[in-house]
């Protein structure tokens, strides 16, 4: 094994939306940061793309195998790349809303409250929609959370097929709003991403250092546990430890999760900071259904996602829960998690078999309904043999039930000049976008694995400040909870190493 003659300040594993976002943050200290990735660079043509292909063969899919709860395995839908899962992402950009960070009341169960306040992330959210270019448009949308300002840039165009259904919502009385994206509006590389906004602006500083094709294997505490010493890395299949003051992890919250678990040692047994018993447990991610309606009129087929309609997430007068939200997929041809859903358009392909699937797909309009997973201590990651599993139960699906069939009402209500023809697909487990959970933040050590800086409690220099750290999921996606979060402890660390 190589043992590395360079002392890091600060070494970072992982460069999607945490990782990245905290890299920036932390570069202009002068501290020497090592930014560690086990992915390479991405082709541009392969970044925020989907083509007709993505469904004919899997892409996008991990060079590994995981396993479901009955032992069956499959290749995840995860990225690994410099940016992590934000160059495949839609980059829809929400913030969560005030109500979310407190207890919820669902029809299944609790969403508990965050030890910390939608007062306490606000300046983080306006500081990370600056950062990642995010163009919105605050409107009459009922759940709309307390702004210190406007967006940073005017909201996304409708493309002229959205446009005729938002107005067909807006007549029946509910609130289409504008979708908030983070967007460059450059035609090589439109969509804004944690390599972008985070990667790209540490590597500018000469005190920051960046190793792809770099897995970690796991973390080396002191003889008494208290501190991550070093970190073993395979590099080109080449063992390696470096060293370093401080260690912050962003893998992923199914990565970090196991990475935490496969650091055991004598003083950590059962996986290292995990005194608590919840590192991998609470895996959530959003129950997500795609919709697809047929229109007569041919649309391009890529363009970007635009408008959510968010009358339901608290429920409403025949539905006293929450449901959750509603948007737009965009082109179909782009949408990489559509098309992991089942082959939804298998139907329609039988019935029209005048069109080719391309073709197909440029006369649907996709739409996704997303609803909160509540936190569940049986939903987790854990390792066994050396084997990743995820035991995974979808929960809540009583109001996600509801928020498809409102939606398909509303559609159907609606649409005069196109057939009603509604395919319906659920996202499976192999689907991990929203992952969150895994190690959760809190006061109390022995129910929670992160202080409220994201500093673990059993481990003074190890931080994580990617999703592992949500008590709750929310109805939103977490990708701006997320790089708010990296802001927020990048604040903290820089107060501690300055």
């Amino acid at each position: 094994m190589i043992i590395d003659d360079q002392h890091y300040d600060i070494i970072i594993i992982g460069t999607g939306a945490g990782g990245g976002t905290i890299a920036q943050k932390l570069a202009p200290t002068g501290k020497k940061i090592l930014i560690l990735e086990r992915g390479d660079f991405m082709p541009l043509e392969e970044q925020n793309r989907a083509e007709v292909d993505l469904f004919k063969k899997e892409r996008y899919r991990a060079p590994e195998r995981w396993y479901d709860p009955q032992g069956e395995s499959f290749s995840p839908l995860i990225n690994y790349a410099v940016g992590g899962n934000t160059k495949i992402y839609g980059a829809a950009l929400l913030r969560m809303r005030e109500r979310d960070f407190e207890e919820v009341k669902h029809e299944e169960g609790i969403s508990p409250a965050w030890p910390v306040k939608y007062s306490d992330f606000e300046p983080y959210y306006a500081e990370a929609e600056k950062l990642y270019q995010v163009h919105g448009q605050v409107t009459d949308d009922p759940t709309e959370p307390p702004r210190s300002a406007d967006y940073p840039y005017p909201p996304i165009s409708h493309e002229p097929c959205i446009q005729k259904i938002v107005d067909g919502i807006a007549a029946k009385g509910l609130h289409p709003t504008s979708l908030p994206m983070g967007w460059t509006l450059q035609q090589d590389d439109p969509t804004s991403d944690s390599q972008v906004y985070g990667i790209d602006l540490a590597l500018k500083y000469p005190n920051v250092t960046l190793k792809t094709s770099a897995k970690v294997v796991c973390l080396l505490t002191n003889s008494s546990g208290t501190e991550v010493k070093a970190v073993e890395v395979e590099i080109n299949g080449q063992s390696c430890l470096i060293f370093a003051d401080i260690v912050v992890l962003a893998c992923g919250a199914i990565n970090s999760a196991v990475l935490l678990l496969r650091s055991a040692n004598e003083k950590h047994p059962t996986g290292l900071a995990n005194r608590s018993d919840q590192v991998g447990r609470n895996l959530m991610k959003h129950q997500m259904t795609a919709i697809v309606q047929l229109d007569i009129a041919a649309n391009s087929g890529k363009f970007p996602r635009s408008v959510a309609v968010n009358d339901f997430y608290w429920g409403d007068k025949d539905y006293p829960y929450p449901m959750g939200q509603i948007y737009n997929t965009g082109g179909l041809l782009q949408d990489v998690i559509f098309a992991e859903s089942p082959p939804i358009l298998s139907v329609l392909a039988t019935a029209m078999p005048q069109f080719g699937l391309k073709q197909l797909a440029m006369r649907l309009i996709g739409w996704w309904a997303q609803t909160e997973t509540l936190p569940d201590a049986n939903n987790r990651v854990r390792l066994s043999d050396n084997k990743i599993y995820l035991d995974y139960t979808f929960n809540n699906t009583e109001a996600h039930d509801r928020l498809v069939y409102k939606w398909l009402d509303v559609l159907k209500s609606i649409d005069k000049q196109r057939a009603t023809v509604y395919p319906r697909g659920e996202v499976p487990v192999q689907v991990v976008a929203n992952q969150c959970g895994t190690c959760r933040f809190g006061e109390d050590p022995n129910t929670s694995v992160l202080d409220l800086n994201c500093r673990t409690h059993d481990v003074e220099n190890l931080y994580v400040v990617d999703g592992s750290f949500f008590p709750s999921s929310s109805g939103v996606m977490p990708a701006l909870t997320i790089i708010a979060n990296a802001l927020r402890v990048g604040d903290h660390l820089i107060s501690q190493i300055s």
